[in-house]
């Protein structure tokens, strides 16, 4: 056990199996204000995990997930017993989120994002998307259910199930991945490096309405949106060194 105890603040979902966790822990570690606390701890799955992370950006403290929810990719096993030794000895990942500017006739929503950005159409018409990186126009008309820019922690989530490409956590490099592509047919993507600027634009939008989601932010009705990576913001996420989300990552690429 480490010299000195560290405040812990547990956090939990709704789920009835974190509920029940967090008065366990509780009961064995005692309780401690988020704002006061050295670590925080979610109990809950990997949406429950974005909403920790969104919540606490600000606040520069280690977060320290258990699974009590449903996926948990993002999220360390759970037990009672041990969790200062466990913290001790934990792999810290730093993640930076993407940041995202959305433009709805000439005004601007502004969210961060530290899975993925997507484009998704409103209707049953495709949407109609020009793709920009960089102020270099490199796709003038893409016909698709969407598109998305995800970061590499968010590569197993929404963009694995779009058939983007799976990213090790320390390429820096995005994936901009088309969801159901119409037109152009075979394009499946691009990986880019993490510091550049995408710029989308809806176009057709009378007829063919576009919403942006970044994570669990959505503004409806966007004309274009703007994205990049925030290396000003870093949340820092630990990992038992047995199960580290490096580890992680790389062994989804060999699932069958």
């Amino acid at each position: 056990m480490p010299d000195s105890v560290p405040g812990v603040a547990f956090v939990a979902s709704d789920a009835e199996a974190a509920q029940l966790a967090l008065a366990e822990l509780r009961r064995y570690y005692g309780t401690v204000a988020p704002e006061e606390a050295d670590f925080i701890v979610p109990l809950g799955g990997d949406g429950f995990m974005l909403e920790t992370l969104h919540r606490f950006v600000s606040s520069g403290r280690p977060i320290f997930g258990m699974h009590r929810g449903s996926v948990g990719f993002l999220m360390n096993s759970y037990r009672v017993d041990g969790l200062y030794d466990r913290l001790a000895a934990a792999q810290p990942v730093e993640l930076h989120p993407l940041e995202m500017a959305a433009w709805q006739n000439g005004r601007c929503q502004r969210a961060i994002a530290f899975n993925e950005v997507s484009l998704l159409r409103e209707t049953r018409q495709a949407a109609k998307l020009r793709i920009s990186v960089d102020d270099v126009v490199r796709l003038e008309e893409l016909m698709a259910d969407g598109i998305l820019l995800s970061t590499p922690v968010g590569s197993t989530a929404y963009n694995l199930s779009a058939h983007g490409p799976i990213i090790p956590l320390g390429a820096g490099i995005l994936a901009l991945t088309p969801i159901s592509a119409f037109r152009p047919r075979r394009w499946r993507g691009a990986l880019l490096p993490h510091g550049v600027q995408v710029r989308i634009e809806a176009l057709e939008t009378d007829k063919r309405p576009v919403s942006a989601v970044a994570d669990f932010t959505e503004v409806r009705d966007v004309v274009s949106v703007e994205i990049y990576e925030n290396r000003d913001i870093a949340m820092t996420v630990l990992f038992d060194h047995e199960a580290n989300l490096e580890e992680r990552v790389f062994k989804e690429q060999f699932l069958s």
